[in-house]
């Protein structure tokens, strides 16, 4: 967290810092509205995310695909497609 008056005389450090490290950085400002500042990449990140998070149909897809994957009930490939897949 920086202050606005902090973050402005050093504005090119601190977006430097906000997308190589991948973390986003708060900005305070003495009479509240404060904001964050990230990388594009981590903001469109964070966009695909929570759309994945408000569809109902992709967490099921999500949740059964964790339940196969725990059980180890999956689909398995037979001798004849495992050296199909090794010849790469």
């Amino acid at each position: 967290m920086v202050s606005v008056n902090e973050f402005r005389a050093n504005l090119k450090t601190y977006i430097d810092l906000a997308i190589s490290s991948h973390e986003p950085l708060k900005v305070n400002r003495r009479n509240g509205g404060d904001f964050v500042v990230m990388s594009f990449e981590d903001y469109e990140r964070e966009k695909e995310t929570l759309y994945v998070l408000q569809n109902s149909s992709l967490m099921e897809q999500i949740a059964k695909s964790m339940k196969t994957f725990d059980s180890k009930s999956g689909y398995k490939p037979n001798q004849s497609e495992l050296d199909e897949i090794n010849s790469f």
